[in-house]
């Protein structure tokens, strides 16, 4: 079984504007379509609320892990049942965005991974909707720094 999942996407924007669509808070509840309470940190919690059609009203919540601008962001997220669940110890997977610029724009890597942690009769699950969602998410990111 597969452990992570892995997106490339070539996007006709300076690696800035990238950078920007992926650490501001607001600009990245945009096109990710979630309402997040307050600014990415290293080591700190954010949370929010998804505005994604479909999914409206499901909690956010992460822990920024890395932030090392222009290049790369990461962050951990739970999949846990119990909203209640201890962040530190929940099952998590990390989300990373490697930037590089092109001579014509960025190069975007998503990668998600750790699936492995996650309960084995959801891990099947989890990962074929992260799939199909972060194919709208490169879709999505792609628009907004195009505009």
């Amino acid at each position: 079984m597969k452990d992570s999942i892995e997106k490339r996407i070539e996007l006709a924007a300076p690696i800035e504007r990238v950078w920007r669509a992926l650490t501001d808070h607001e600009a990245f509840g945009e096109w990710f379509r979630v309402k997040l309470g307050g600014p990415f940190v290293v080591g700190q919690i954010t949370t929010g609320e998804i505005t994604y059609p479909g999914h409206e009203g499901i909690e956010w919540t992460s822990v920024t892990e890395r932030m090392e601008a222009p290049r790369l962001f990461a962050f951990r997220w739970p999949h846990s049942d119990d909203p209640n669940a201890d962040i530190s110890s929940a099952p998590s997977t990390r989300v990373e965005f490697h930037l590089k610029p092109t001579t014509k724009g960025t190069h975007l890597t998503i990668t998600e991974s750790g699936f492995g942690s996650l309960p084995e009769e959801r891990r099947e699950e989890v990962i074929c909707s992260n799939e199909k969602g972060w194919e709208i998410q490169a879709q999505n990111i792609k628009a907004f720094v195009e505009a």
